[in-house]
């Protein structure tokens, strides 16, 4: 079987990358490696792996580099070994035993394939559906996920279906492709980072599948992220890189900019309510501020 490497990244999350690894040990896959890069955590995360988990390869950075950086690390060290395969896991899911065995059949099976993601599922919800793969509306400049949502009664089927992109939270990628087309681009540091990437894996002849039959759980809160102002600020400011690097047409700028940021602006500051999304709104001025100055990375303190 085609050797694989994952690479779990952590930021002060020890209880859930504990949760996470241990799902992993359970994996009816072999032979593949467990990676975890931890990104300058304080919450004692680095002991507790060793201790728990000694088989574990851990890569410990000083300091936040973010979804984007941190995993470029364990990319980096993926082009160096023997791997045939890079999968890439948020440290907040859980896994079913047969995902790696179903994601790297289905990427053995035609040499194209450069990237294939699983079914991911609310982990409160188990048969609710985060994501079947992404789409991406390039006339209005917006992604979303498929069957985002949805009760899974089986209308996705069993067969693998191409797809504009996966969730960067759970991404089998061939090696190959990752050579021809590098690393994932720092400038994002977070959120649309697999979207780019994935575009530019088709730009180069590689497919990007989903596969509905490999299933994870993803400990997502869709209200609390969309509370979140710095998730907002991310999501802002690169859609903007995103079209940017793209080169995307003038209606997907046309849409974005104004049928959305605008009319969202104006909405959130004269209807009483939206009022309580000021720190939102101010987010959304400075992404707006930081992409037009070029300013990418991780966010400057304002």
């Amino acid at each position: 079987m085609p050797r694989v490497m994952v690479i779990v990244l952590n930021w002060n999350g020890l209880a859930d990358t504990l949760e996470c690894l241990t799902t992993l040990a359970c994996m009816n896959y072999s032979p593949y490696e467990v990676v975890v890069v931890d990104n300058g955590s304080m919450d004692g995360s680095a002991e507790a792996i060793r201790a728990h988990f000694p088989q574990v390869t851990l890569i410990e950075n000083r300091e936040n580099l973010g979804f984007v950086g941190g995993n470029n690390v364990g990319l980096c060290r993926a082009l160096k070994g023997n791997a045939d395969y890079v999968f890439l896991l948020n440290n907040d899911t859980e896994v079913d035993p047969l995902l790696l065995r179903q994601l790297v059949e289905v990427a053995e099976s035609d040499p194209t394939i450069g990237v294939v993601g699983p079914m991911i599922y609310y982990y409160d919800e188990p048969e609710v559906i985060w994501s079947a793969g992404g789409a991406i509306d390039w006339q209005r400049g917006s992604t979303r996920m498929v069957g985002l949502n949805e009760r899974d009664v089986g209308q996705f089927g069993r067969e693998p279906q191409g797809v504009d992109f996966v969730s960067g939270c759970a991404m089998l990628v061939r090696k190959a492709a990752l050579e021809r087309v590098g690393l994932l681009d720092e400038r994002f540091f977070a959120y649309y980072e697999e979207v780019e990437w994935c575009v530019r894996m088709r730009h180069a002849g590689f497919k990007i599948v989903h596969v509905p039959q490999a299933r994870l759980w993803h400990k997502i809160t869709p209200e609390r992220r969309a509370d979140s102002s710095l998730v907002y600020y991310y999501m802002t400011r690169n859609r903007l890189l995103f079209l940017k690097i793209a080169g995307a047409g003038w209606r997907a700028w046309l849409h974005t900019l104004f049928t959305e940021y605008l009319r969202t602006l104006i909405s959130w500051s004269v209807r009483p309510r939206w009022w309580y999304k000021r720190g939102q709104r101010r987010m959304m001025v400075q992404a707006i501020s930081d992409a037009w100055r070029g300013h990418w990375g991780p966010r400057s303190i304002v």
